[in-house]
């Protein structure tokens, strides 16, 4: 890298707007999405999508929800030419659907793209052509006039084309290429000439679409060129200005929320902001950002990993684990003090209330997440992550205390592998921990009786102790005081229940009762017992045992 990079690298300098009035605005209703996975997206990939794949993304980006679909570049491919036909002649296309296709401003690709789409119900033609200095010098070799009278011939000869397609709805997109590196005088010269040409109505708009083809800065700038444009462009209320943010910087998802706060109508992108070099504005974010405030996009992403894994089989390009809304891990907190906020946050969120869950935007059941994904244990998570893990998997619900004992069987566990420990072996843990510990007493049966006269209840445990059958008697002021006397009596020290839990699992005929009780022997370190009964007094008795037997 240069010690002084300014030597080569120039800053950009945006349009001046000192009355912006952008950053005062707030979104308040979805943009019109347009879709160009399978263009722009497609375009971008190592191995293009067969007409086979492109029809299985399109069927899919059609149940998400969107009106506007850049199908391909029908000129410049024949797989794309092919994929048009096939959509058309055997009727693919919803009637609530447009299809879009792209062309370059020259007669025979025009031509072309025309005939590749007859017979459709409606059609954007979507014609390009680029603006920027460096273009004009280095591409072209023209001046401003050279690019402008390419723009107004272009936009001439789609209006005289598209003519002799009287069966089509047509639409007239234009895209001024490498618009944010242009001068927005000139993009605005250029624009009102091709409005002009093709003479559009506010019942039938003209898409002016303006894209970062390469981002040249902040994001407020490129909002602060899209409001220039919204304000000074002729014949507004017949245009729709449309944003197609690349992703250079790595900024497009906040060129793209800025822009329509500037003004944009439309935003133009891929699902997951595939495309060349860096990608496109990734669609999944924007949607699900105005999804978190309360706004719906009016796309439906109510099945999110479904979405992601025929991208992914699309593409042949994987979604990043840590992908906003979408990546596996994005919902999962390793952390011990996240997975604590976690846990604490979906104890009190009521069904119907507002979302309030520490660290998740949104709640992920929204989006066909499972609450299982949400914590993850590794060596970097922490007892909350763990309980959590437990009542999701198995319904039970840890003290806190217990939580704490736990947590440090599955750390143990989680440090000597160094991986991560999934929920399935965590109950499995706490299973081989608690309820597989029933030796030396392993409980039978037992027998509980409350004297009418003095309140006081007696107890008879029948248990298999060093291969016998043994009774362990006993009395207390209830079912556990005197269960406790009986079990000291047995085993020669004393044996007091300092905590005591219980809730119920299961539903129906299947509810059983869970308890937790935490016990000293002979005043030595708390231990946790478990136990699990349909009856509640049994399940106590057998929490109290496994707990000496933890202790022994």
């Amino acid at each position: 890298m240069l010690k002084n990079p300014s030597s080569k690298y120039q800053r950009f300098v945006g349009v001046s707007l000192p009355d912006r009035q952008w950053p005062n605005n707030f979104i308040q209703k979805p943009p019109i999405w347009m879709s160009t996975d399978l263009r722009d997206g497609n375009q971008a990939l190592i191995d293009p999508m067969s007409v086979q794949t492109k029809f299985r993304m399109f069927k899919e980006l059609v149940k998400i929800g969107f009106k506007e679909i850049e199908i391909g570049f029908p000129s410049a491919s024949e797989i794309d030419f092919n994929f048009a036909r096939l959509l058309i002649e055997e009727n693919h296309i919803p009637d609530d659907v447009t299809i879009e296709v792209l062309v370059q401003a020259r007669y025979d690709l025009i031509e072309k793209t025309v005939q590749s789409v007859r017979g459709a119900k409606r059609v954007i033609l979507h014609m390009y052509n680029p603006l920027a200095p460096a273009f004009r010098k280095i591409v072209y070799n023209t001046d401003k006039e050279g690019v402008k009278n390419i723009a107004m011939q272009g936009t001439q000869w789609c209006k005289e084309l598209t003519a002799q397609a009287p069966e089509v709805d047509w639409t007239f997109q234009y895209s001024p290429e490498v618009f944010s590196s242009t001068e927005i005088e000139f993009v605005k010269e250029v624009c009102d000439e091709v409005v002009s040409i093709w003479n559009p109505s506010p019942a039938k708009k003209l898409i002016l679409n303006l894209p970062a083809t390469v981002e040249m800065n902040t994001p407020n700038t490129y909002a602060d060129q899209i409001e220039w444009i919204h304000r000074n462009i002729n014949r507004r209320d017949s245009i729709a200005i449309s944003v197609h943010p690349h992703n250079d910087r790595g900024t497009a998802v906040a060129a793209a929320e800025l822009a329509v706060m500037a003004g944009a109508d439309r935003v133009e992108g891929c699902l997951f902001g595939n495309g060349e070099r860096t990608g496109n504005v990734d669609l999944v974010t924007l949607a699900l950002n105005l999804y978190s405030q309360g706004i719906h996009p009016g796309l439906d992403f109510s099945d999110i990993d479904q979405v992601r894994k025929l991208a992914e089989e699309c593409t042949q390009l994987p979604v990043h684990p840590r992908h906003p809304y979408a990546g596996e891990l994005v919902f999962t907190a390793f952390s011990g003090s996240h997975q604590d906020a976690i846990k604490k946050g979906f104890a009190v969120q009521k069904k119907d209330a507002l979302w309030e869950v520490p660290y998740l935007p949104i709640d992920p059941a929204d989006l066909n997440r499972s609450y299982d994904a949400v914590v993850r244990v590794n060596a970097q998570s922490g007892k909350g992550g763990v309980s959590f893990l437990l009542q999701q998997e198995a319904g039970l619900q840890l003290p806190r205390r217990l939580q704490i004992e736990f947590s440090s069987v599955v750390q143990k566990v989680s440090d000597t592998t160094g991986k991560e420990v999934k929920s399935s072996e965590i109950v499995k843990l706490f299973e081989q921990e608690y309820f597989a510990v029933n030796t030396p007493i392993t409980y039978k049966s037992s027998k509980v009786h409350e004297q009418e006269d003095s309140h006081q209840v007696d107890i008879v445990i029948y248990a298999q102790h060093q291969d016998k059958t043994v009774e362990i008697s006993g009395s207390g002021n209830g079912p556990i005081d005197a269960a406790a006397h009986a079990i000291s009596q047995f085993v020669g020290c004393e044996v007091s229940v300092i905590d005591y839990h219980e809730h119920a699992v299961g539903a129906g005929s299947d509810v059983a009762a869970v308890t937790y009780l935490e016990v000293k022997v002979n005043n030595g370190k708390p231990v946790f017992g478990v136990g699990q009964d349909r009856n509640i007094i049994t399940s106590a008795i057998k929490a109290l045992i496994n707990a000496v037997n933890r202790a022994q």
